[in-house]
């Protein structure tokens, strides 16, 4: 079973603007990921969010618990670091030279309502596992990440080796093509609004969706030209300096 698919071959899902977005953005972009308010006043000016817009989003964000807010500074909820951790992870995952072994993770509980299956294969594949067959997850064991506690009660865990050829079964679970082409389209997309802030941010956030959808396959099973490195180097280098702009000081 591919890898589920938000947008075709080059296509960009670029998503409008919200006050909302634009205060996650940057403190999910922001290490420790806290601001103070009139940062946040100076940053969303360039972006076209009104002081009186982001109040409110605010005040909204901090009832919601997406936020805490002691002495008018501004900070990510336990539940969103979580978010964090996954968005640095996916700008910067750790790797190791691969061997040929596969990781293999079967799903050995039944009797699971429809939002618990939803909620595991969410999970599994921000692990980057791709479902081979149901229940079946699987990938090349060249990716370093913990794995969720939880998952030992549900779970098994192995390791394989594929009898047919490792770069063919990749090609079948994962829509590589699709995503080096909307990679190749994010990184355009970066060079033409780069004296556009506001449509810089748009497509920034863009590449953060984009980059947590990569499998960060070993190079042997990759195409000719893979972007996925020049994607997050320019990344790292345009949010840097958006940041700097708004902010008006560096990341």
């Amino acid at each position: 079973m591919r890898m589920d698919e938000s947008e075709g071959p080059g296509e960009v899902d670029l998503r409008p603007l919200s006050a909302r977005s634009v205060v996650l953005s940057l403190l999910l972009g922001t290490h420790p990921p806290e601001l103070p308010v009139r940062d946040l006043l100076r940053a969303v000016e360039p972006l076209g969010v009104a002081g009186s817009t982001l109040r409110a989003a605010l005040s909204r964000m901090v009832a919601a618990g997406d936020l805490r807010s002691t002495d008018a500074v501004y900070r990510l909820s336990d539940r969103l670091l979580e978010r964090q951790r996954r968005q640095d992870i996916a700008v910067h995952p750790e790797t190791r030279p691969w061997d040929g072994d596969w990781e293999m993770t079967v799903v050995t509980a039944t009797g699971r309502g429809p939002a618990e299956r939803a909620e595991l294969r969410a999970k599994l594949t921000a692990l980057r596992l791709a479902e081979l067959r149901e229940g079946v997850w699987l990938r090349p064991a060249n990716l370093l990440r913990p794995r969720p506690d939880e998952l030992g009660a549900i779970a098994r865990h192995f390791t394989t080796r594929p009898e047919e050829s490792a770069r063919q079964l990749a090609g079948s679970l994962w829509p590589l093509e699709a995503w080096a082409k909307t990679a190749e389209a994010l990184l355009a997309q970066i060079d033409a609004t780069a004296d556009r802030p506001a449509d810089r941010f748009t497509v920034l956030a863009a590449v953060v969706r984009h980059l947590l959808a990569d499998p960060v396959l070993p190079p042997e099973l990759l195409p000719a030209d893979w972007p996925g490195p020049a994607l997050r180097a320019e990344y790292t280098s345009h949010r840097r300096e958006l940041i700097a702009t708004v902010l008006g000081n560096p990341s």
